[in-house]
């Protein structure tokens, strides 16, 4: 059985704290004191924490599957798995063995021309992103469809943006990031002068590749990534590329058009292609193909892994015990096989009954909520209301599980292991293009500890991990319950009608169905929170990025709103009582604040202002309760003070 904590404890509140002036400390500041980040962690939240408990109990479920004796398929697959990835002198034994085949194929390379064969070939049996990704993708003009999509990709760093600024910290991170690439490649047996090398001309090609990719702001509006082309205008776009062969190798069935998310991207790749030296090129090639397998290689591989993207970038203390990582990597991997026996052990059918209860009665106020906004007219109202009636509620886990049938794991080959779960998603993906959407798919597995909505599905998913105390709790009165559960199911709900999810239709194509008078008294509204978030400092004199942030930030507000005005119309006719000296209302704030209960490395911190929609987490609280008159209600708290903006902002 997992642990239990209550969605709202009164013990982690510090209560010396002024709810008006920081309400995020005083819902949390015990919290933080009596959970402090544990070495293994950049960061330790209440979502964190549960993530671990999850973690735990399938670690025991993992362990008793490895064990000889009667299986059915799936404990066969993921107990050998996990057995593999555990058995630690089998892979330091193997070394570097496995990156075998692919550096003599590597070492084969004649001429650029010859890259478009390597690159199938490593596209389809690894987890890489190597010169750019491709693979399927729900058409934006017709979301029924299936097609293929070509991305940008390529980048050894988190993002583009780390390869362009020349703040002294970024420059200190690329030269950090040489030397890493240059000890990974003396590990594959480069000398440490070709290493050295071989580590600038990585650096100088992705560089070269990262300055024409969108950066993560021009990514949240759709239209910035929406590029049809014929299958002979990709040929002329990159004619450096032998795409025939490509695909060929990489397994892809035919068609005729695409969506290139980002033309630039590949006009430069052509570039590329005939810029560099073949040198260049294979010294790119033999970091991307350890960079892909490092998690899968010798420890003194992953030991250089984590010095680099752990310790250095996210302040990380210490590697995480073996089974964490070796649990991660199945419920990743295999995660609808693992996800079957934590639902069968962990997720009542109440609990998926009570979950919808609450996401219907958060939606019912939301159409509420549209009928009566004054700002928004009638044409636009009657398509919000269409797209709102036809969002799909997915609680807990798949109505069909993934067949895992074809894949072939074995107990005592742990990089064989991990090529065939990839060879086995890639060719699952690519057999999609042409196909109508299986709109009954799921992109999170049963046990993670996070929800999702998907703007071209137009649904919200809250998989079984995400709903347990203390974020959903059957034991507690309902107020927490509303203010935690209830303002994240508002939260994704918002999201299809925030500045990204807005522009999809209820069918979930990319169409404009607002009035321009409709649309600007839209942007108008989200400008002001973007005004709010901008002022708030993250780490030093690094500020949010509010154009990054907004959608979340919208999010934010609006379904916390919404989740009290469901909360108010499910206990109208009851009568409230005040619990461990908090109001009814009051409870319903503490509980929507104690979900972000957390604290964040510093490193991280900056990591994350860079590439994180999300605002840190108290800001997530804070910002959102200082536009709400009714929290300022609860907590009688006067005008003027932090947690009682004047100028309060409100999207829906």
């Amino acid at each position: 059985m997992l642990p239990y904590t209550p969605s709202l404890a009164t013990q982690f509140m510090d209560k010396s704290v002024d709810p008006c002036v920081d309400f995020y400390k005083y819902a949390c500041g015990n919290w933080n004191k009596l959970n402090p980040i544990p070495a293994d962690q950049s960061s330790w939240d209440v979502y964190g924490k549960l993530a671990n408990e999850n973690m735990r109990f399938l670690w025991g479920v993992l362990e008793q599957a490895a064990q000889s004796g009667e299986r059915n398929a799936n404990e066969q697959k993921i107990g050998d798995y996990f057995h593999a990835c555990m058995n630690v002198a089998a892979v330091d034994s193997a070394g570097a063995k496995p990156l075998g085949a692919g550096l003599a194929s590597i070492a084969a390379l004649k001429a650029p021309s010859d890259l478009a064969a390597y690159i199938g070939e490593e596209h389809r049996h690894a987890a890489t992103n190597v010169l750019f990704g491709f693979g399927s993708g729900q058409d934006y003009d017709e979301s029924s469809r299936m097609i293929a999509q070509a991305g940008a990709g390529g980048l050894g760093l988190p993002d583009r943006d780390y390869y362009t600024k020349t703040d002294a910290k970024s420059q200190e991170i690329r030269q950090r990031y040489v030397q890493h690439v240059q000890t990974m490649l003396e590990m594959t047996g480069e000398s440490p002068a070709d290493a050295r090398t071989d580590a600038q001309s990585v650096m100088t090609i992705e560089t070269d590749l990262a300055k024409p990719a969108l950066t993560r702001v021009e990514k949240r509006n759709p239209y910035n990534l929406k590029h049809k082309l014929s299958f002979a205008e990709l040929l002329r776009l990159t004619p450096a590329f032998d795409w025939n062969i490509y695909l060929a190798k990489l397994g892809a069935p035919q068609f005729q058009e695409l969506n290139v998310s980002e033309p630039k991207f590949y006009e430069q790749l052509n570039v590329e292609l005939t810029a560099q030296s073949m040198a260049a090129w294979k010294a790119y090639l033999r970091w991307h193909l350890v960079h892909a397998r490092a998690s899968y290689l010798a420890p003194r591989f992953n030991q250089a892994n984590f010095d680099f993207y752990s310790a250095y970038l996210r302040g990380v203390k210490e590697m995480p015990p073996r089974w964490k990582k070796c649990t991660r990597l199945v419920d990743s991997q295999l995660g609808d096989a693992l996800g079957q026996v934590f639902v069968a052990k962990t997720f009542a059918p109440q609990t998926k009954q009570d979950a919808l209860q609450m996401t219907q009665q958060v939606e019912a106020e939301m159409s509420k909520d549209i009928d009566s906004l004054k700002w928004m007219g009638g044409d636009t109202k009657q398509q919000a209301l269409k797209k709102l009636t036809s969002i799909v509620n997915k609680i807990g886990y798949p109505d069909k599980w993934r067949d895992y049938s074809s894949v072939r794991i074995q107990p005592d080959d742990f990089a064989a292991n991990a090529e065939s779960v990839w060879t086995f998603e890639t060719r699952r993906d690519l057999l999609k293009i042409g196909k109508a959407v299986d709109r009954s798919e799921w992109f999170m597995s049963p046990p993670t500890v996070n929800a999702y909505y998907d703007p071209q599905m137009n649904d919200i998913n809250f998989p079984g991990g995400v709903l347990q105390p203390p974020l959903f709790d059957p034991k507690m009165d309902a107020a927490p319950n509303y203010g935690n559960t209830g303002a994240t199911i508002g939260h994704e709900l918002t999201h299809g009608f925030d500045d990204e999810g807005r522009q999809f239709d209820a069918a979930g194509n990319l169409k404009d169905w607002w009035t321009p008078t409709d649309a600007k008294a839209f942007e108008e509204r989200v400008s002001c929170v973007r005004k709010q978030y901008a002022d708030y400092v993250v780490i030093d004199d690094i500020h949010i990025n509010s154009s990054l942030t907004a959608g979340e930030d919208v999010a934010d507000l609006g379904g916390t709103l919404l989740a009290y005005m469901a909360w108010k119309r499910a206990t109208e006719n009851q009568t409230l009582e005040p619990v461990e000296d908090l109001t009814p209302d009051q409870r319903f704030f503490v509980g929507m604040a104690q979900w972000a209960c957390g604290d964040e490395r510093p490193e991280s911190k900056r990591m994350h202002a860079a590439i994180d929609p999300h605002s840190p987490a108290e800001f997530r609280i804070n910002g959102v309760v200082a536009n709400l008159p009714q929290f300022g209600e609860a907590f009688a708290c006067k005008a003027g003070q932090p947690m009682m903006r004047v100028n309060a902002c409100r999207v829906w």
